[in-house]
């Protein structure tokens, strides 16, 4: 009978422990890794699938903004289209808008003061009555536009959320 002297014995008892425990830990590893990627590829996943989904809402409400923005620019045209019906030439020769009225609705449009009034704006031939009407049609106009971008921004914006709670930010 041979007998492995004990320090041997202990010296290989503990290899095949540190064996054990470093086949343990590489495997522990490997599956922790695995599961790792699984979970990044499923979260690629998801976000191909919400962006695809913001482009289809993207895309939707670009087209029903163009359309509404083409109703408002034909509605516009036309009333700009009757303006010498509703102001017939014999109001644009019996009322012409002076100079003043001009600079203070510029002013208000822009949102800024307007400059004082000069003696050159009395003296100034006025503006006919149609003009008017016409730059104040135009303006209103933008503002529907305008309008109409805004609503599509705000639809846009309150369909983008709902397709960011569907991603999942655990691994």
């Amino acid at each position: 009978m041979s007998v492995i002297p004990w320090p041997y014995r202990l010296l290989a008892l503990t290899a095949l422990c540190v064996a054990l425990v470093g086949f343990g830990w590489i495997k522990g590893a490997s599956h922790v890794q695995a599961r790792w990627d699984a979970a990044i590829h499923q979260q690629a996943l998801q976000i191909a699938a919400a962006r695809e989904r913001q482009a289809q809402a993207t895309v939707e409400v670009v087209t029903q903004y163009v359309d509404r923005v083409r109703v408002v620019r034909e509605k516009g045209d036309t009333i700009i289209k009757e303006i010498p019906v509703y102001v017939p030439v014999q109001a644009d020769a019996a009322c012409t808008i002076n100079r003043g009225f001009v600079r203070l609705h510029d002013a208000a449009a822009t949102g800024e003061l307007p400059e004082p009034a000069r003696d050159a704006d009395a003296a100034a031939e006025g503006i006919a009555l149609s003009a008017v009407a016409g730059t104040v049609v135009a303006n209103y106009q933008t503002c529907h536009e305008n309008a109409e971008q805004l609503r599509a921004l705000q639809q846009w914006l309150l369909r983008m959320p709902a397709e960011g709670k569907t991603l999942s930010t655990k691994p």
